[in-house]
């Protein structure tokens, strides 16, 4: 069929893509349609299409591939970076993507693609042998997760996917810290990546590092503050009681 080899290659493609094919925008256009009437085409959003592999009936982009595609911005975040790494303990169906550009949430076969605001793009990267895929790095990922657990799926989640990291740049994480240069992340994430110092090879220093910017007011480290709860002097914070003990045991204080 004219056009779907060439489409197929580019994983998600515009009406414009199509042009490049055709020669001109009618032509794309009504070259598009015929791909769709005969389902070898699905529209993802306005302007976005991705051709069907006629044998597993699916679309030839994944989630990734659709969350970069969005905008010439935007990244795939938080626990959907998390999943893209392999080290997510859940699958989820929403599909956490940075831009600098805002977009209207949306959904596309079982998925939600919703907009996070874009802060800054270090650590934004195209990682090898992909193509058509941008993504924070893990420790970008984890600092991001660390300022907002909502779009990690909760501090449970959180700790899976830091246990399954076997090493962490502790010179990235400082500079993902200091470009948010909140007092609360350094807390967070000194208390929580202290209890992993072994497994990701992380010096005292980072920890000196990160005490060094916490300031003086006492934080709950989870916004609701429910449950049993304890005081770190440490780092200034209330924490859940047991909380690494109850987590490596499985229990169920974060129901």
């Amino acid at each position: 069929m004219f056009g779907y080899v060439e489409l197929a290659q580019l994983k998600t493609f515009s009406v414009a893509d199509a042009e490049a094919i055709t020669g001109n925008r009618k032509s794309a256009h009504s070259m598009v349609n015929r791909l769709m009437k005969k389902g070898l085409v699905r529209k993802i959003r306005n302007g976005l299409y991705s051709c069907v592999n006629p044998e597993t009936g699916d679309v030839i982009a994944s989630k990734y591939h659709i969350a970069t595609a969005i905008n010439e911005t935007a990244y795939v975040s938080h626990h959907s970076a998390f999943e893209f790494y392999g080290v997510a303990n859940q699958v989820y169906y929403d599909v956490f993507v940075a831009s600098k550009s805002r977009f209207a949430k949306f959904s596309f076969e079982g998925m939600t693609y919703r907009f996070v605001a874009s802060k800054f793009c270090d650590g934004v990267v195209e990682p090898a042998n992909t193509e058509g895929i941008r993504v924070t790095d893990l420790e970008r990922t984890v600092v991001d997760s660390m300022k907002d657990f909502s779009r990690i799926g909760g501090l449970e989640e959180l700790l899976h996917c830091i246990d399954m990291i076997t090493f962490l740049d502790e010179g990235k994480l400082k500079s993902y810290l200091d470009r948010y240069d909140l007092q609360f992340v350094y807390q967070k994430t000194g208390y929580i990546l202290e209890q992993y110092q072994r497994d990701l090879k992380l010096s005292d220093g980072f920890f000196d590092y990160c005490l060094g910017r916490i300031g003086k007011s006492t934080r709950y480290l989870q916004s609701d503050g429910l449950g049993d709860s304890v005081y770190n002097r440490k780092w200034r914070l209330v924490v859940p009681t047991n909380l690494f003990h109850m987590y490596e045991q499985g229990g169920d204080e974060f129901a």
